[in-house]
């Protein structure tokens, strides 16, 4: 007897109004940037400075603003990041999404094979520094722990269906073969949803989405920076999120459109990269 086909858990998805030309639009802006003759040589140069740009815009998201150039010339003397509003929580909080998006690479093998173990990675990355107990940092919250919500989502769910949620999410992460950009969104949204560890979520489901573009390759190198896009979105960002939390299949695909129009600016972003690179004068 033939086993019965498994059937996708997100391939309804696709159905969804104006997903599928979505998720097109998307796919071509990467196509665009990874065709740049800049990434044939310095593609790691891009990858870095894309990197730098997410973890900026996805700390601005978590509420750590703080100018590109500002935090460029505080790395590479080599201090502590500083806030000029001299806001010291929020410059943990900007220096843990640099950390994070600097060591996705490390990540990238256990989410393949375990995406609830590489997430408890992320907010150890993520909150190293913002003053919790060490055996806190990786683990789902607890029932009565404080959780924020910087983006005003509402009351998140109980430490118990938060579980059951996350180990559901690993098992779609697992079996899904929709295209990366709508798991991707799927992923993120879920975090926000969720937020699991009641602390620098955000941080984690924005690394986490651009892991997922990684790994199930759209966007190998890394070289976009879907978080800018979101940045430059920011008041669809907030609404769309809520959409995909509480407004049903509509809400699921206004959330996963706004995802593709972000990873389209993303890529934007990453051109931008690249063409700064090529107009730069070369070392002497």
């Amino acid at each position: 007897m033939t086993a019965p086909a498994t059937t996708d858990p997100l391939a309804p998805l696709l159905a969804l109004p104006g997903v599928k030309e979505a998720v097109a639009s998307a796919r071509t802006a990467v196509d665009g940037l990874l065709g740049h003759r800049v990434l044939r040589r310095r593609s790691a140069e891009v990858t870095a400075e894309s990197a730098l740009r997410g973890a900026r815009a996805s700390a601005q998201l978590e509420g750590a603003g703080m100018e590109l150039e500002r935090l460029r010339g505080q790395l590479l003397a080599g201090g502590t990041v500083t806030l000029a509003s001299k806001d010291e929580r929020g410059a943990r909080l900007v220096e843990g999404a640099v950390r994070l998006h600097a060591d996705l690479g490390q990540v990238l093998a256990s989410f393949r094979h375990s995406p609830r173990q590489a997430l408890a990675r992320l907010h150890v990355l993520a909150a190293a520094d913002l003053g919790l107990d060490p055996d806190a940092l990786g683990r789902p919250r607890a029932a009565g722990q404080p959780c924020e919500d910087p983006l005003e989502l509402g009351p998140a769910p109980d430490p118990l269906e938060v579980s059951a949620r996350l180990d559901g999410l690993s098992r779609v992460v697992l079996a899904t073969k929709v295209p990366a950009v709508v798991l991707s969104a799927v992923v993120h949204g879920e975090l926000l949803a969720l937020r699991p560890f009641g602390v620098a979520d955000g941080l984690v489901a924005r690394a986490a989405a651009r892991l997922v573009l990684i790994e199930r390759g759209l966007d190998p190198k890394a070289v976009s920076a879907p978080e800018v896009g979101h940045v430059e979105l920011h008041h669809e960002y907030e609404d769309a999120a809520r959409a995909y939390i509480g407004d049903g299949a509509d809400g699921v695909a206004r959330w996963v459109r706004h995802c593709c129009e972000a990873v389209s600016l993303g890529a934007r972003e990453g051109l931008a990269v690249c063409e700064a690179i090529l107009r730069a004068p070369a070392a002497p």
